[in-house]
């Protein structure tokens, strides 16, 4: 056991290595949204230097020695517990991969609304802290619950809806879902959660919330904005573009099998002859570890077996190698695709779906052919006071220049701004749309 000044110590150094991130890809500065790049999917542990950061509000200040965490709703009898008594509790450790359920929109077509990430919001940590269902069975569950809600003390934006989530109460119980109070060794830092977060391995990010200070059990399914307007997919398959309303939708929950190649990198410059080992990770859900990754050098018309290294953990990524020589200079595609312990396999196709969640197509890099998008002119038109008013209120405009939408899902994201809470009076929407539309 380590004293609460010791805690304090180490969260302080925790928190200025948090401060020299390495290279991280900015997709929203207030709130702060960070995407680790590629070569960071050569570490088996994510450094918390690399690791992504997903904010839907500004960091909150949390002073150690008020914070409590309550376990409280239908059970026998609620509970308050603070660090130093969870810190007696029995400890335990896994090693899960933290994945944004919009990790890849980018890669959708057509395109979708929301941060324009790549393949890096994901990372692989080593998470302590005890387990949810040990302080759940001190409380006594009563008959009847069916989910267990989360909540923070993360403050909402503006007139944005307090950002809570729940989850089954099967999962809540599951021996690996932890409440953790270090990453990879440390202190959790401030922007991943300090002093508790969720850790809900095998599913999506959006149910491991942050800065916890509340554990509701329900006796019913939680109806809160989070759960009900936001974070949802389609229950059957639907095509591009296709309007889908909430009722169709199903909260997200596990990841799906996936893989990345972090080299070469997409639009890479190889010598004819020369003997390459392309790289990268994969990593699966609630139906099991990866158990192989195959790698084509030939747009897929062969597969071969690549080389797994590293620990093989049941929530945790696996790395992968692939030694290849390039014949000559002319244009190659590779691809990789994982296979989980049930059978599954990466597609080759993606299901599209209207908020870009989840993406798992087969990894691809074109090397010699270069394929990047042309620049997009930069708008020059004077931002309207409107759009001051009603957008740069939550967040600043980097959010909304990587955006690549029609005037019609512009539309559509007002619809949504406005559900959400933003304050869009009908004098002022179409100087709005007419001024969005024109931003690059």
């Amino acid at each position: 056991m380590i004293s609460r000044r010791e805690f304090l110590s180490v969260a302080a150094a925790a928190l200025l290595s948090q401060q020299n991130r390495v290279d991280m890809i900015i997709r929203s500065v207030r709130p702060e949204d960070l995407e680790m790049p590629p070569a960071g999917f050569d570490d088996f542990i994510t450094p918390i230097g690399r690791f992504f950061v997903r904010s839907h509000v500004l960091v909150p200040k949390v002073d150690l020695s008020q914070w409590r965490l309550n376990v409280e709703g239908h059970v026998s009898k609620g509970i308050t517990v603070s660090m130093d008594e969870l810190r007696r509790m029995p400890s335990f450790e896994i090693i899960g991969v933290l994945e944004c359920a919009g990790n890849g929109r980018s890669f959708y077509d057509p395109p979708v609304a929301g941060l324009q990430w790549a393949n890096g919001a994901v990372g692989n940590g080593r998470w302590r802290g005890v387990r949810l269902r040990d302080l759940l069975e001190r409380a006594g569950v009563k008959d009847g619950a069916v989910e267990v809600l989360f909540d923070g003390a993360d403050v909402p934006l503006g007139t944005m809806q307090d950002f809570q989530r729940s989850i089954p109460l099967k999962k809540a119980l599951d021996a690996n879902t932890l409440l953790a109070y270090e990453m990879n060794g440390a202190p959790l830092p401030t922007q991943h959660g300090f002093p508790l977060r969720a850790v809900v391995p095998g599913w999506a990010g959006d149910s491991w919330t942050k800065w916890m200070t509340s554990v509701r059990v329900l006796d019913q399914e939680f109806g809160g904005f989070w759960m009900k307007n936001a974070y949802l997919y389609p229950k059957q398959k639907v095509g591009p573009g296709t309007v889908v309303p909430p009722d169709a939708m199903a909260p997200v929950t596990s990841l799906r099998v996936k893989s990345v190649i972090s080299f070469p990198e997409n639009g890479a410059r190889l010598q004819p002859g020369k003997r390459i080992v392309a790289r990268g990770a994969a990593w699966s859900g609630d139906a099991g570890p990866v158990a192989a990754v195959d790698v084509s050098v030939d747009g897929g018309r062969t597969w071969k077996p690549a080389s797994l290294r590293g620990q093989a953990t049941n929530f945790g990524w696996r790395l992968w190698e692939y030694p290849w020589t390039p014949p000559d200079d002319g244009p190659h595609t590779l691809l990789a695709r994982a296979r989980d312990m049930k059978g599954n396999v990466q597609p080759s196709m993606p299901d599209w779906n209207p908020s870009g969640y989840l993406w798992n197509v087969v990894a691809r890099a074109d090397v010699n052919s270069p394929a990047t998008r042309p620049a997009l002119p930069q708008s020059t038109t004077e931002r309207p006071a409107v759009f001051r008013e009603t957008c740069l209120v939550c967040h600043q405009d980097d959010v909304i220049r990587q955006q690549r939408l029609t005037r019609e899902q512009w539309d559509r994201e007002l619809n949504k701004m406005a559900g959400w809470g933003a304050r869009i009076r009908g004098e002022d929407r179409s100087a709005l749309l007419d001024y969005l539309v024109t931003i690059r």
